[in-house]
């Protein structure tokens, strides 16, 4: 018998899964593309605020409503030639990783949480490629296209919603921007505008890619 008040010793049944409303069990520590339901992926991304929540407005600018405008964004630069329905649905889901783990981590975070953190966003990552049919990692020009709409709109976020100048934004010293900010308004959305959108946009694509 252990002495009174002793913490009790970590076991083999402690949890290590998240539940969601979908009734699915995504594992933390080994996540499956069974784990979540579309609908899952879709409500997480739609409550999770970019920026930490930091940001002008009423509403935040939710990480569904970023990653709808990222594939707005690859779409625009992309060549018609060079845009496929893969790249589309890679760039629709490039963050996913942060609506299961129900978390988006700002940068200067990062490093103080060490490589575990991004051990655990690549798995979960890993899992939402494999449930979509998408290759992982992804082909370097595809990814290429999706991080620098990525950068294009981190920055145009941090101009419109953080209140940064566009030198500020810029300076490596800081923030280090590397695209400039778009020319165009960000309108953050309710969140079940967000999660609707967000939900729409990843079935139409995934019932193309389905065809293909």
């Amino acid at each position: 018998m252990g002495r009174a008040g002793a913490p009790k010793a970590a076991t083999s049944e402690n949890r290590v899964w998240q539940r969601f409303l979908s009734g699915r069990r995504l594992d933390l520590a080994n996540p499956s593309p069974l784990d979540f339901e579309d609908t899952d992926l879709a409500r997480g991304l739609a409550r999770i605020a970019r920026w930490n929540g930091a940001t002008r407005g009423d509403l935040p600018y939710t990480v569904a409503q970023h990653c709808l405008d990222v594939l707005a964004e690859v779409r625009r630069r992309t060549p018609p030639r060079r845009l496929s329905l893969r790249l589309e649905l890679a760039a629709l889901v490039h963050d996913a990783a942060e609506g299961l783990l129900g978390m988006d981590v700002i940068t200067p975070l990062k490093p103080l949480l060490g490589p575990s953190l991004k051990a655990l966003e690549d798995g979960m990552q890993r899992a939402v490629h494999q449930r979509y049919g998408l290759p992982w990692p992804l082909p370097p020009e595809m990814a290429r296209r999706i991080k620098q709409a990525d950068r294009a709109l981190a920055a145009t976020e941090a101009v419109q919603l953080v209140g940064l100048t566009p030198a500020e934004a810029a300076d490596p010293a800081t923030f280090g921007m590397t695209e400039p900010p778009l020319e165009r308004s960000l309108e953050p959305w309710p969140a079940a505008k967000a999660e609707a959108e967000f939900l729409a946009e990843l079935h139409r694509l995934t019932g193309l890619v389905r065809r293909t």
